[in-house]
């Protein structure tokens, strides 16, 4: 791939079994310190980050150059990989982060009644939360790229044919019923009240099954205040390098996938994407009609034709939409390195296999595993879609234990493609990757450990 660099953050539900180990937000809480105080795997924060939202030892960083702190709104444990390079990398990494959680939950004797799970939406109460992605873009001011947005969220809002985690049903937001004020909501200096609690979240029974999580409740392309406006980017615009055109691109609109495959062609994919983009090479072609409707279409669409709107009338295909981005990729991009060539081969034949028969690929893309494996189990047990173990087998499929995941029992019946093996998850948990800024913030974690020291401040571009 053309050097850029990329991370994933990811947001885990947490599950309680049994009251006896607490509330959720006292098993987050129990294993944060746990990493941090006895595990001695990282560095907790001494000093706030965000008086708001990230105070003092509200987490950490990480000896694998990654971090692990709680999330404000909705108190959930998050992750967030060191900066990589590489997309095998990155979804070394993103597993490592699964591994952290599930062996900190192991050591204190709490996975037989909790557990993390890697999904984005909460079935019962509505509530969505998410997996964010990164990636470093260059630009020469923030004009030029939000001029550049009408050209990349066609893709974004379409990349869920390959890289959507799926769901079993549906919900729909009632405007009419908010339950709060945007006034009243304003006078909190810190609210930790989620969206449904501004828009009425209800569970919508005429969808069976769709491919992604989190369409139902995205309600704006492009948002800097995204607690109560779900949006696909969130243009933070981190300047990276003092003296450079280098920022930060912060895709909000992602999912939680726990295949290795789709995962590294999702970040493949959109760092081609990306490059497209930098480099002006779209146009009008490629522009749709409304962004978030495409979003929801696609997702909600059970005959897999994926029909878009374009802005210039008629309609497309998402797959045809996507094979746009892939063709004019395949002439920017094509033969600039192995791993370049491994993404558009597999751009092109993840197409190809969607066009003929979605079900063939069961074997690398979440959505189509699951539905699947949910399809058999409704045939064989006389079940429906609206059955209430039909949500719990959703959840169990993002489960990180690999004693209880659905997910782990396809693949370790050989039914899911690995791109990564065991040892390298464990090993991307304790070592940093070796050609990003991770490698120096890792190196002197791991001395101030040894040191113990009790007077330092580490953010991503410092540590002092």
């Amino acid at each position: 791939m053309e050097r850029r660099i990329f991370g994933i953050e990811t947001e885990f539900g947490c599950l309680v079994r049994d009251d006896r180990a607490g509330t959720p937000e006292r098993v987050v809480e129990e294993v944060k310190n746990h990493c941090f105080y006895q595990k001695k795997w990282g560095l907790i924060d001494l000093h706030a980050r965000d008086y708001s939202f990230e105070p003092a030892r509200s987490g950490g960083f990480l000896v694998n150059g990654g971090r692990l702190y709680i999330d404000a709104v909705g108190d959930h444990e998050e992750y967030a990989t060191p900066e990589c390079t590489d997309i095998f990398d990155a979804v070394r990494y993103n597993k490592a982060g699964q591994w952290i959680v599930q062996n900190l939950l192991n050591d204190l004797g709490l996975s037989e009644v909790a557990s993390f799970h890697n999904n984005s939406v909460d079935h019962y109460g509505g509530h969505t939360f998410g997996c964010h992605e990164n990636y470093l873009v260059e630009m020469q001011d923030e004009d030029f790229f939000r001029a550049s947005f009408n050209y990349l969220l066609p893709f974004l809002v379409t990349r869920q044919i390959f890289a959507g985690v799926g769901r079993v049903g549906g919900h729909r937001l009632n405007f009419s019923s908010m339950k709060n004020s945007v006034m009243t909501i304003s006078d909190y200096d810190v609210d930790y009240q989620w969206v449904s609690n501004f828009y009425g979240v209800e569970i919508d029974p005429s969808v069976d099954f769709q491919l992604s999580q989190r369409a139902d409740h995205i309600v704006k392309t492009i948002s800097s205040r995204v607690r109560f406006n779900r949006a696909i980017i969130n243009p933070k615009w981190d300047s990276y390098y003092n003296f450079s055109n280098l920022h930060r691109l912060h895709i909000l609109y992602g999912e939680g996938n726990m295949s290795e495959y789709a995962t590294a062609l999702k970040i493949g994919t959109t760092s081609c994407a990306l490059s497209l983009v930098e480099d002006g090479l779209l146009g009008a072609e490629v522009e749709i009609r409304d962004p978030l409707e495409t979003l929801r279409a696609v997702s909600r669409d059970p005959s897999y034709k994926w029909l878009v709107k374009r802005k210039s009338g008629g309609t497309i295909s998402a797959i045809d939409l996507q094979r746009i981005y892939l063709e004019a990729s395949k002439k920017r991009l094509g033969g600039f390195d192995a791993q370049t060539e491994w993404v558009l081969r597999e751009w092109e034949a993840t197409l190809d296999a969607l066009e003929r028969d979605p079900m063939t690929l069961s074997n690398k893309l979440d959505w189509v595993a699951k539905r699947k494996m949910y399809q058999e189990y409704i045939d064989s047990e006389g079940a429906s879609w609206q059955d209430e173990i039909m949500q719990s087998l959703d959840i169990e499929y993002h489960n990180v234990n690999p004693a209880q995941s659905l997910f782990t029992a396809l693949e370790e019946s050989g039914e899911m493609e690995r791109l990564i093996s065991p040892a390298e998850i464990a090993t991307a948990a304790v070592v940093a990757p070796q050609n990003t800024r991770a490698k120096a913030r890792a190196s002197i974690i791991s001395q101030l450990i040894n040191t113990r020291s009790r007077d330092y401040v580490i953010d991503w571009d410092l540590v002092y």
